[in-house]
């Protein structure tokens, strides 16, 4: 059995070296600017993690290469290169039999659509599912268990990937037949991490980190139900689970992203720092347009995204959040 990776981030490498007794064959693509000699050749990367991948994995620029007998073929590119990618996959075309499954989490700007509805649009009747959940990707490299889900439309689908993608002991995966409510959990728990991380770095306390949590999952599940999703599912795995693991880590690219924000740090400046993406930081900017979109009050979110987008200070925004009008909590 083949499995083919594209994109030859931290998490690419990290759910093809998590994968690798699962497969006989495993390929990881990348654009040949991505891809750097020492993991070409040497099969490794140094930072922002250190991943090294067993010898029979190649890693190759030649799409059409990576695509040929793949069982299952992974998407791992940041959402903004979402589209790009999968019109480079239609021109190599995709077998009936095989599967897409999209990893990446995050909504597409400025069209404000989930992923899922970016790859469907491209790609049109293939088999497709979504995997998501709390999947840090240092911890699994650490060799840490974790549990994530397999959503899609096509209960079949999810089941084949389920069963190609699940590995004892380490890698637990259930299945959904709520593709929205899956993407949406792990698309903007981002967010809220962000918020976590900053609260975090401001000293507030563990008091106010519960409550930004309790208040931005309330968030999460107001925008996700309004679109279309299971409130459950929002509680579920990939959107509570990969909250609170995203929401409490170091190692949380989100989570670091909010906390070097209350210092007093520009974004570009973190960004550039980081060396990787925060999607979360994108989302941010997403999300507040789609509630205007779905007239829906996201205070967390939006105080998230003036921090990212605007000269806002840190005190400035706690202070916005905590001396908004009394109401109700819903």
């Amino acid at each position: 059995m083949k499995l083919a990776v594209l994109g030859p981030g931290c998490w690419g490498l990290t759910i093809a070296k998590l994968l690798n007794n699962n497969f006989d064959e495993i390929v990881v693509w990348g654009r040949s600017e991505d891809l750097s000699p020492t993991l070409i050749n040497e099969k490794r990367i140094e930072k922002p993690l250190k991943i090294e991948l067993d010898k029979k994995v190649k890693i190759i620029s030649n799409l059409s290469e990576a695509l040929e007998n793949a069982e299952i073929i992974l998407l791992v590119v940041s959402t903004s290169g979402i589209r790009s990618v999968c019109e480079q996959i239609k021109k190599n075309g995709l077998k009936k039999e095989q599967i897409l499954v999209n990893l990446s989490k995050g909504i597409e700007l400025p069209s404000l659509k989930r992923m899922s509805e970016v790859i469907l649009e491209v790609l049109p009747d293939i088999k497709f599912a979504v995997l998501s959940g709390p999947t840090l990707a240092r911890e699994i490299i650490e060799g840490h268990p974790t549990l994530a889900t397999i959503a899609s439309d096509d209960m079949e689908v999810a089941k084949k990937a389920q069963k190609l993608l699940n590995v004892p002991s380490l890698f637990r995966l259930y299945t959904n037949s709520d593709l929205i409510g899956v993407e949406l959990g792990g698309s903007l728990k981002n967010v809220i991490a962000i918020a976590s991380g900053f609260a975090s770095s401001m000293g507030l306390g563990d008091n106010l980190r519960g409550s930004l949590l309790t208040r931005g999952m309330a968030e999460m599940v107001r925008v996700g139900v309004k679109l279309g999703a299971k409130s459950q599912t929002l509680y579920g795995l990939s959107g509570m689970g990969d909250l609170i693991a995203t929401a409490s880590s170091p190692y949380s690219r989100n989570f670091t992203v909010g906390s070097m924000i209350a210092q007093g740090k520009k974004i570009n400046d973190i960004l550039s720092e980081l060396g990787s993406v925060a999607e979360g930081v994108k989302t941010s900017k997403a999300l507040v347009e789609l509630a205007k979109k779905l007239n829906i009050d996201l205070p967390v979110s939006n105080a998230i995204y003036e921090a990212v987008y605007t000269d806002i200070t840190p005190k400035e925004i706690l202070d916005k959040l905590m001396n908004r009008k009394l109401k109700e909590e819903d």
